[in-house]
């Protein structure tokens, strides 16, 4: 059983940077295509950013630019680094893992998610 465990999160003001990290276990982690989603409060869950098995990267628009995901094959862990951080990325960012997927936006396609862990922008 796969699982997944975020970490990284916490409060920093606007502009600044943090880095996102997603261990994995249980997984065969080269065939996963990986995503990390977020989720404020009252809000719906939306992608963020995804990273396929073979690297292939995409982006939502509203972090392109400011966000870059990538992966370490050797110890089973994504990342997402935070730059540019704006209020509006407040919300509660979570790893998902999709079997040989394409690190696309659908959130029915992740097989695995972690719990999540809280980025929080605010002066």
């Amino acid at each position: 059983q796969g699982q997944l465990v975020e970490s990284g999160g916490g409060l920093v003001q606007p502009g600044g940077s943090l880095r996102l990290s997603c261990a994995a276990s249980g997984i065969i982690f080269s065939i996963y295509a990986m995503g990390w989603y977020r989720q404020a409060p009252g809000k719906e869950r939306e992608f963020v950013a995804g990273i396929a098995g073979g690297g292939v990267t995409k982006y939502d628009d509203s972090v392109k630019d400011r966000f870059t995901i990538s992966r370490d094959i050797a110890k089973n862990t994504v990342y997402l680094q935070m730059n540019s951080l704006k209020p509006e990325d407040t919300a509660v960012y979570s790893c998902a893992a999709d079997l040989y997927g394409s690190g696309s936006g659908a959130a029915r396609a992740y097989d695995y998610w972690g719990q999540g862990t809280q980025v929080t922008v605010s002066s």
